[in-house]
C-alpha cells in the first residue's frame, strides 16, 4: 500500500533515482557549504524542500554562540552544525507530517486533524534492514528497499531527533535511499488514508506521471504536513449549477518557508496563494521553468518590515550548485518614478528572465540587478 500510493504500483520497478539519491552535503566552512549537492531527477523538489527547511535552521535557528554572527559566517558552517542542520530538518518534516505542529481548533476537516490522538502525534520513520518482508512475485516486484523496511515510532520530537542523529548516515549517503526514506517516513506519519485524501484522487499517487524533478505535492508535504496538489489559501468549492461543489483543499496556515512559482505566462492562473508567497520566514522553494530552487533574504523582519522591503539582496540556489546575489528595488512601485512607466516598463518586462519573472510574482514591477556574474 505505501510503494502503491507513492510510486502508482507494487507490480513493476519503482524510480530508481529515489534508491540513489541522499542527502549530501558541501564542503563545510567554505563558500556554498550551507547547501546540499543532488542530481537533476524526480527527487530534485523534496531534496530543494529540505534545503529551504536547512537555510532556516542555519540563518534563524542558531545555536546561543551564534546569535551575534553574521549572516555571511552562519552561511558557512562547520560540519558539526551542518550535522545538526540536517537532523533538524529531516526531524522536523517528519514531525509536521505527523500533526505535531498543528495550531489546535483550527476549524479544519477531519483528515486534516493530527495524526492518530490529537494530542500525541506519533511520528514514523523507516530504516532498512537486511531480511525482506516480502518476496518477489507477479503482484509485488522486489526494489531491495520498500520491502525490508523496518518501522519505529516516537511520540516526542525530542527523541525523534536523537533517533535521526543516530542514523543520519543512511540519509546522508549519496548514493544511497536517503530521499525515499524521507518521503516514506513522511506519508506513514501523515498516515496512508489522510495522504490518498489529500491527493483528493482514490487512485492517485504522489510520484505518478510527475514532472523531471518531480512533484508539487511532495514540496508542499514537506512545507506543510500534507500532500496537496493545491496552493490557493484555504477552501476552494469547485463546481457549476450542474453539479455539486467539490472541496480542494489548499494551504491551511501560514508556512514559515514559502512557495514561488513561475511556469510561463499561460500558467499565471495556478499561483500560490498568500500564505506560501508571504511566509513568515523570508525563504522560498521556488519552481521556474521546471526548475526548483531556493530565493532568500538574511533579514528575519524582511516581510514584516515595509521599509526593509523597498530595496534589498536576495540570493539563489539551487542544489545543482547555481549561486546567484540579485538585488530587488520595489520603490519604483511606489507610482513616484517615472522611469518604469510606459513603454520602458514594458520593455523591461519582455528582457527578463525566467528568474526575474519569478521574482516579481512576488514584487510585482520590481526592478532586479545581478549583482556580478551567477555561478550557474
Amino acid at each position: 500500500a505505501l510503494r502503491t500510493l507513492v510510486f502508482g504500483s507494487c507490480a513493476s520497478p519503482p524510480r530508481p533515482e529515489w534508491a540513489r539519491t541522499g542527502f549530501t552535503l558541501r564542503p563545510y566552512g567554505q563558500s556554498l557549504a550551507f547547501g546540499l549537492r543532488a542530481p537533476r531527477n524526480t527527487t530534485r523538489g523534496l531534496v530543494t524542500a529540505v534545503q529551504a527547511i536547512m537555510l532556516k535552521h542555519f540563518l534563524f535557528k542558531c545555536n546561543r554562540q551564534d546569535t551575534h554572527a553574521s549572516p555571511e559566517s552562519l552561511l558557512k558552517p562547520s560540519y558539526d552544525r551542518q550535522i545538526d542542520v540536517l537532523t533538524s530538518t529531516i526531524a522536523e518534516i517528519i514531525w509536521r507530517c505527523a500533526g505535531g505542529f498543528v495550531v489546535q481548533n483550527t476549524g479544519c476537516s477531519p483528515n486534516q486533524s493530527a495524526t492518530g490522538n490529537a494530542n500525541v502525534p506519533r511520528a514514523v520513520v523507516v530504516l532498512p534492514q537486511e531480511t525482506p518482508y516480502v518476496q518477489h512475485s507477479v503482484q509485488y516486484f522486489q526494489d531491495g528497499l520498500t520491502e525490508t523496511l523496518h518501522l519505529f515510532e516516537f511520540e516526542s520530537l525530542q527523541d525523534l531527533e536523537i533517533f535521526i542523529k543516530r542514523y543520519l548516515y543512511l540519509f546522508q549517503d549519496e548514493g544511497g535511499p536517503g530521499a525515499k526514506l524521507l518521503l516514506y517516513s513522511a506519508v506513514l506519519s501523515r498516515g496512508l488514508s489522510k495522504v490518498q485524501a489529500d491527493l483528493e484522487d482514490p487512485k492517485g499517487s504522489i510520484l505518478s506521471g510527475c514532472p523531471e524533478e518531480g512533484p508539487t505535492n511532495a514540496v508542499i508535504l514537506s512545507l506543510t504536513g500534507r500532500a496537496s496538489p493545491h496552493l490557493h489559501n484555504g477552501v476552494l468549492h469547485v463546481g457549476d449549477e450542474n453539479t455539486y461543489a467539490i472541496p480542494q483543499w489548499g494551504v491551511l496556515v501560514r508556512s514559515e518557508v514559502g512557495f514561488l512559482v513561475h511556469e510561463g505566462d499561460a500558467q499565471l492562473s495556478k499561483q500560490p496563494g498568500s500564505r506560501l508567497k508571504t511566509p513568515n520566514l523570508p525563504i522560498w522553494v521556488t519552481l521556474c521553468h521546471g526548475h526548483h530552487g531556493v530565493l532568500f533574504n538574511t533579514n528575519r523582519e524582511l516581510l514584516r518590515n515595509y521599509h526593509a522591503e523597498r530595496r534589498f539582496e536576495i540570493q539563489y540556489f539551487t542544489c545543482g550548485g547555481s549561486h546567484a546575489i540579485l538585488t530587488v528595488d520595489t520603490r519604483s512601485t511606489s507610482g513616484n518614478d517615472s522611469e518604469f512607466e510606459g513603454p520602458s516598463k514594458e520593455c523591461m518586462d519582455i528582457a527578463a528572465t525566467p528568474l526575474e519573472k519569478l521574482i516579481r510574482s512576488k514584487w510585482q514591477d520590481a526592478y532586479i540587478q545581478w549583482n556580478g556574474t551567477p555561478l550557474m
